[in-house]
């Protein structure tokens, strides 16, 4: 006798272990156990009883598992195995939920975060969470098109982050380009859209790059009421120009004061993780000047890790806040002079009012990319005169400018 939906919607298990079945006719059959009731047809394919599962009640009713029954009769009578059928769909849509957006994209991320530091790694995938994901994420990469992905990017530009929209760009395009490699889809439509976002305008480093303004930053610096080892750091940020993060995260360990060196690990420097494993450390010539101020501050933090350790806490360098706002504190606003702007300072001055500095000499102490015939070499122990002449002649024209001489003179052609 054929089922019935208030019969089934009613039926109960009955406690036995394999179930209890009730049939509804040509091999269809409700399977009800402790945890649920399932649809079942038993079908025979050469000569070989077998048994198809249509689905779950509720979710499959008693109609459309009719439905799945008189299917799988059709297929049988064509000689066509409906279970091989399921399982080249299931497989289908397996291979189907491997290509979509989010799954290339997360397999990319997976693929190249060890090459990738940490910071990076986790911003690049943290991106698409937000802002392409929601949008595209699930469907197939074939499906997608150039409008379809401006309109997610579209989003974030109206935010007003230009950058971060490029940034999106870019790395969509990363995905598409792996999954053409894996061949997982055969067009890349993101250079479709060049042109159309809008542009980014690039905003230097604020930073005193007049002598006679450098020399009244300089003579601030000694008005300054804060914390003793805050007004070093920014005394030195002047001196040794290296990134804001290579100050405040200076170990007394890396210090030869005797020697006058700095030497930074490479694993702190900012480069790429093999650049980090490989490379040689950077190395910064301590003047005078530089030396001074460390041994006045050695009694207050010396016996730490860190020559600008937090206040918040042992174990902890000085935030990456506190050198701005040293200088909000002394009346510099951030469109006047920022931590970072230390580096353009130094060389802006060196190469237009210092005589004989060499560019790929301070370039070189900058920790940048080195080019031309005296590129690399100036990054190797072996040429540290140079640089140490450099730095002694820089801190000696600080101290120039802030004694208040020196202001006009320009660099002889």
């Amino acid at each position: 006798m054929p089922l019935s939906d208030t019969f089934i919607k009613q039926a109960k298990h009955s406690g036995k272990p394999a179930g209890d079945k009730h049939s509804d006719g040509g091999g269809l059959y409700l399977l009800i156990t402790a945890v649920g009731k399932y649809w079942r047809l038993n079908y025979r394919f050469n000569t070989k009883q077998k048994t198809l599962a249509l689905g779950v009640y509720p979710a499959v009713t008693l109609a459309q598992a009719r439905r799945k029954r008189d299917d799988a009769k059709a297929r049988l009578a064509e000689g066509i195995d409906p279970g091989v059928v399921k399982q080249a769909e299931k497989a289908a849509k397996a291979v189907a939920g491997e290509n979509t957006f989010e799954a290339v994209a997360r397999e990319y991320h997976n693929v190249k975060n060890s090459g990738w530091s940490e910071k990076y790694a986790a911003k690049w995938l943290r991106g698409l969470e937000k802002d392409i994901f929601p949008y595209v994420g699930r469907m197939q990469l074939t499906d997608i098109t150039a409008p379809m992905m401006l309109n997610a990017i579209r989003k974030v530009e109206n935010r007003g982050n230009r950058d971060a929209a490029h940034t999106l760009s870019q790395n969509s395009g990363q995905v598409f380009r792996y999954a053409i490699q894996t061949g997982r889809c055969e067009r890349n439509p993101m250079p479709d859209l060049q042109g159309a976002l809008q542009p980014v305008v690039v905003k230097h480093m604020s930073a005193v790059l007049e002598p006679l303004k450098v020399g009244e930053l300089l003579r601030a610096f000694d008005t300054y009421t804060g914390q003793p080892i805050t007004k070093a750091a920014l005394q030195l940020s002047a001196l040794l120009f290296q990134r804001p993060a290579n100050i405040r995260k200076m170990e007394w360990g890396w210090i030869d004061l005797e020697a006058g060196m700095l030497t930074i690990p490479s694993a702190s420097m900012k480069r790429t993780v093999a650049q980090k494993l490989n490379g040689r450390p950077h190395f910064v010539p301590l003047a005078p000047q530089a030396v001074e101020i460390l041994r006045y501050i050695q009694p207050l933090t010396g016996y730490r890790t860190f020559v600008f350790p937090s206040t918040r806490g042992e174990g902890r360098p000085m935030s990456d806040m506190t050198l701005n706002a040293a200088l909000r504190r002394l009346g510099y606003s951030g469109d006047e002079m920022t931590a970072h702007g230390f580096r353009a300072m130094a060389r802006t001055l060196m190469i237009e009012r210092l005589p004989g500095m060499h560019a790929d000499v301070i370039e070189a102490q900058l920790a940048h990319g080195k080019s031309g015939p005296l590129g690399s070499a100036y990054d190797r122990a072996d040429f540290m005169e140079q640089r140490r002449k450099m730095m002694g002649e820089w801190a000696d024209y600080l101290d120039r400018l802030k004694r208040g001489g020196e202001v006009v003179q320009l660099k002889s052609a």
